[in-house]
C-alpha cells in the first residue's frame, strides 16, 4: 500500500465521519481537515459547492429523517486521485432502518483533500423521483 492510498483511506474514514457527526462544532473541523475551500458535490439532488452547503444538506436531511448513519458497504477503492466509496444510509436508533444505498466517487487535490465528489444512487429511498431532480 502507498503513502497516498494509506493517506486517501485516512481522508475517507474522516469523510464518513464528516456525515456522521452529530455536532455542528465535529462537522466543521472534519469539514476543514478533508474538504478543499471549493469543493463541488454532486449528486441528483443537485449541485453543491463549499463545505457550508454541504454541513447544511446534512442537516437539513437529519431534521427530515432523525437520527442517520452513513456506513460503508465495503472498502473503498483507491488509485490514482479518486476514490469510490460505496455507503448505505441508515435511518433510526440502532441498527437502523436502509434508506438507501450508493456510491460516492471522490477526487482527491494534490493535498490529499477531497475537491469534488459525485453521488450515485445505487438504490434510491422508496418514493424517490429522480425526474424531480434534474
Amino acid at each position: 500500500m502507498t503513502e497516498s492510498t494509506t493517506q486517501a483511506e485516512s481522508v475517507l474514514d474522516q469523510y464518513l465521519g464528516f456525515w456522521n457527526a452529530g455536532a455542528e462544532e465535529e462537522q466543521r473541523r472534519l469539514a476543514a481537515a478533508v474538504f478543499t475551500q471549493g469543493v463541488e458535490y454532486r449528486a441528483q439532488i443537485g449541485v453543491l459547492s463549499g463545505a457550508p452547503a454541504l454541513m447544511d444538506f446534512r442537516k437539513q436531511f437529519a431534521a427530515r429523517m432523525g437520527t442517520v448513519a452513513l456506513r460503508p458497504r465495503r472498502k473503498p477503492d483507491v488509485h490514482h486521485d479518486r476514490a469510490r466509496l460505496q455507503w448505505e444510509i441508515l435511518t433510526g436508533d440502532g441498527a437502523g432502518t436502509s434508506f438507501a444505498t450508493g456510491t460516492d466517487v471522490l477526487q482527491f487535490d494534490e493535498d490529499g483533500r477531497i475537491s469534488a465528489v459525485t453521488v450515485f444512487l445505487d438504490r434510491a429511498p422508496e418514493g424517490f423521483d429522480a425526474a424531480a431532480h434534474d
